[in-house]
């Protein structure tokens, strides 16, 4: 078995952070979240949960079975393939670690992204802009405004500092690019079937509890520096964040994704969260920070310089502690 030191484990962080920072997710070959998206819906077909309507049991059951082999897959693939490349040479290991840590970041993919909203709604292509939002939110998409699309991709990014940053990294600090991997094979499955809609309901139960188990010491720490990130930051607000988590983190439906919201909105002097729309069904999310002007699309950029910011600490951080235990 393959066995990192901690020394090891440090330098592999930082630099798949640096790769992250220079490549964003890979164009080739497939990104392992694709494959990863391929094997659910296979083990979903295999699974057939749709059998046993009306056996809510039955399909928790499957879920767990789709849950566990899901994760042990992709754990288990990640092992072998360093393993291998461990094998042929040590070096070789290392690469194929660091590359597949990166692998499970993506700021700078989100980055991207919300600048295909961002740009548009500066330029006033709404429509445009509408189609870019559709892209990284599940939300309806036709009738949003500026300040709605602007919203949405503000918690968006907001968000995924916990998902693509902060939790993949940590999970990489404890177990290298095998837990990393496992990490994000949890969320994917998270956001695939572990909605509370009538069809996984039961079946992505296991999947949506098991990410929130996942993400649940990485959303504080997100909290934390992301009100550190707002002291140091040109016209943000760190008291106000720290404040915003304690007062409307808790009202998020998620145990974990309300922290960073609410961490941006109270840096930003904004509000998140009010009325979305999914497959035209509304739903009411809870408001969080105070609103002392209005959502703007020059915040999706103020939220991107928070999730590089807390990058950077991250990358800082590392290269510290490999200092000191040195």
């Amino acid at each position: 078995m393959i066995l990192y030191s901690i020394k090891e484990l440090l330098l592999l962080a930082a630099t798949a952070i640096v790769i992250d920072w220079i490549v964003g997710d890979p164009k080739w070959p497939t990104h392992p979240v694709i494959w990863i998206g391929r094997l659910i819906r296979l083990l979903e077909r295999l699974l057939a949960p749709e059998r046993f309507t009306g056996r809510p049991a039955a399909v928790k059951a499957l879920g767990v079975v789709l849950t566990l082999t899901t994760l042990m897959i992709s754990c288990g693939v990640m092992w072998l393939l360093v393993w291998a490349a461990d094998a042929v040479h040590p070096w070789l290991g290392y690469a194929v670690s660091a590359w597949f840590i990166s692998t499970t970041l993506a700021v700078k993919g989100l980055k991207e992204a919300a600048m295909l909203v961002y740009r548009p709604l500066l330029e006033g292509r709404l429509d445009e802009a509408r189609k870019y939002v559709g892209y990284i939110v599940g939300r309806d998409t036709a009738k949003l405004d500026e300040r709605e699309a602007s919203r949405a991709a503000v918690e968006t990014v907001a968000e995924n500092t916990v998902d693509a940053l902060v939790s993949p990294l940590l999970f990489a600090l404890i177990g290298g690019a095998p837990l990393a991997m496992l990490y994000r094979a949890a969320n994917t499955l998270d956001s695939m079937v572990g909605y509370r809609s009538e069809k996984y309901v039961h079946f992505g139960w296991c999947s949506a509890r098991t990410d929130d188990v996942l993400n649940f010491v990485p959303a504080r720490l997100t909290g934390v520096m992301l009100t550190i990130s707002a002291f140091f930051l040109p016209r943000m607000n760190a008291r106000e964040a720290a404040r915003a988590i304690r007062s409307f983190a808790h009202l998020h439906p998620s145990p974990n994704s309300g922290i960073p919201e609410s961490a941006v909105a109270g840096a930003l002097g904004i509000e998140l969260g009010g009325t979305n729309t999914y497959f035209g069904v509304t739903s009411e999310r809870a408001r969080m920070g105070w609103p002392t002007r209005s959502l703007q699309p020059d915040d999706i950029v103020s939220t991107v310089r928070l999730l590089h910011s807390v990058s950077f600490i991250l990358f800082i951080g590392v290269i510290a502690v490999w200092f000191v235990v040195s």
